[in-house]
C-alpha cells in the first residue's frame, strides 16, 4: 500500500509564498508518477496544477508561479508556490501513480492539505 502525506500549507499573504511536501511512504514500486490538485472552496472537483512524470507538466494557470520538484531520497515531492492570490486559496492533494501521465483517476491520494491567501 502506498501512503501519500501533505504538509506545508497555512495562512500566506497575497503576493507571499508556500512550498507544499508530498512524503510518499509504504510499498513504493522504483518509479512512479506523482501530480499536485487543488479543490477550490465551494467547488466540487480536484483541478490538475502540476505533475512530474516524464518531464514537469503545469496547468495554464500556474506556469511561472509554481514549480514541481522531487528529492528521491527522501521520497518526496515538492510544491514551491510564489506570488499567490486570492485565486489560489484551496485545499491541495497529491497523487502517485505508476510511471505515466498524472491524472485526477490515480489510486492513491494524499488527505490533502488547506492553502489561504488572505490579508
Amino acid at each position: 500500500q502506498v501512503q501519500l502525506v501533505e504538509s506545508g500549507g497555512g495562512l500566506v499573504q497575497p503576493g507571499g509564498s508556500l512550498k507544499l511536501s508530498c512524503e510518499i511512504t509504504g510499498r513504493t514500486p522504483s518509479s512512479y508518477s506523482v501530480g499536485w490538485f487543488r479543490q477550490a472552496p465551494a467547488k466540487g472537483r480536484r483541478v490538475f496544477v502540476a505533475a512530474l512524470d516524464f518531464f514537469p507538466r503545469y496547468a495554464d494557470s500556474v506556469k511561472g508561479q509554481f514549480t514541481i520538484s522531487r528529492d528521491h531520497a527522501k521520497n518526496t515531492v515538492y510544491l514551491q508556490m510564489n506570488n499567490l492570490t486570492s485565486q489560489d486559496k484551496a485545499v491541495y492533494y497529491c497523487a502517485a501513480s505508476e510511471p505515466k501521465p498524472v491524472t485526477v483517476n490515480e489510486p492513491y491520494w494524499g488527505r490533502g492539505i488547506q492553502v489561504t491567501v488572505s490579508s
